[in-house]
């Protein structure tokens, strides 16, 4: 029992490559489900989740949290299907959301730009010009948007298990390796590696409930006990704390505990 992401570019063939795979284990495919889980979760339009994943953060932003708003939504959907394993995923920032569990296989599957503009070509009947700069320009968003969230470049290695070229490689051929791949015994969940998804999911739970009220919050998951972080100055500290628990009870069902920093 594993779970396999799938990082991926426009018209790479990795969403094909995801799509049988999971045919062939058995296991559910996933992608767009998790907009429309997190936008049915917590009422925001899909629209707005999906410029949230899809372009660098903006100056405005930086000062309103928006976009770490609908990220958090997002982890928590996506975090909340995953936790029964068995499932690829083929949306963009599993890598980063799945983080530090054993039983996940995290594919980048690449394709030459050249390959890349003529299927964009073909699929929207536009010129090469006009396909190249929206490729460039899709993937220097998606690019910006790890970096400023996240401070990690899609396009390093390091962050994948598995790196597959689509070009020698058939479809066929990377289906195979990744099913091989996701046999090993390294990828198999265990009783240690499932408590540390149960904890994420925890904390990700918490985190998307508190999220419009403290946008900067830090919440971890430990055992299934959970700390929240946040800065606020004394006076303010009574009041806060009792919106935290109050909040979270709702999401989850119990109290965490509550750790302040004061504000200087």
């Amino acid at each position: 029992m594993s779970i396999i992401t799938i990082s991926r570019g426009s018209y790479s063939r990795g969403k094909e490559v995801a799509e049988k795979l999971a045919a062939v284990l058995g296991y559910k495919c996933l992608s767009r489900d998790i907009l429309l889980k997190a936008s049915e979760q917590f009422d925001i339009p899909e629209i707005k989740l999906i410029r949230a994943i899809h372009d660098a953060p903006s100056i405005l932003d930086r000062f309103t949290f928006g976009k770490e708003r609908y990220v958090a939504y997002l982890r928590s959907a996506l975090l909340q299907q995953v936790q029964k394993d068995n499932v690829v995923y083929h949306g963009l920032a599993g890598h980063f959301f799945l983080q530090g569990i054993s039983h996940v296989l995290k594919v980048r599957i690449i394709a030459d730009f050249e390959d890349r503009v003529k299927e964009e070509m073909r699929r929207e009947n536009i010129s090469e010009k006009e396909a190249a700069e929206i490729l460039k320009k899709d993937d220097n968003e998606r690019r910006k948007w790890s970096l400023q969230l996240y401070g990690i470049d899609t396009w390093d290695a390091n962050l994948y298990d598995m790196v597959l070229h689509i070009q020698t490689l058939r479809v066929a051929d990377a289906v195979d390796l990744i099913r091989c791949a996701v046999a090993q015994p390294c990828f198999q969940t265990t009783p240690q590696s499932q408590q540390v998804l149960d904890d994420l999911v925890l904390a990700a739970q918490v985190k998307a409930a508190l999220s419009e009220d403290f946008p900067t919050v830090m919440v971890s998951a430990k055992d299934g006990e959970v700390l929240v972080g946040v800065k606020f100055a004394q006076y303010e500290k009574p009041e806060v704390a009792d919106r935290i628990r109050f909040l979270t009870r709702k999401a989850v069902g119990f109290d965490v505990k509550v750790d302040f920093t004061l504000a200087p």
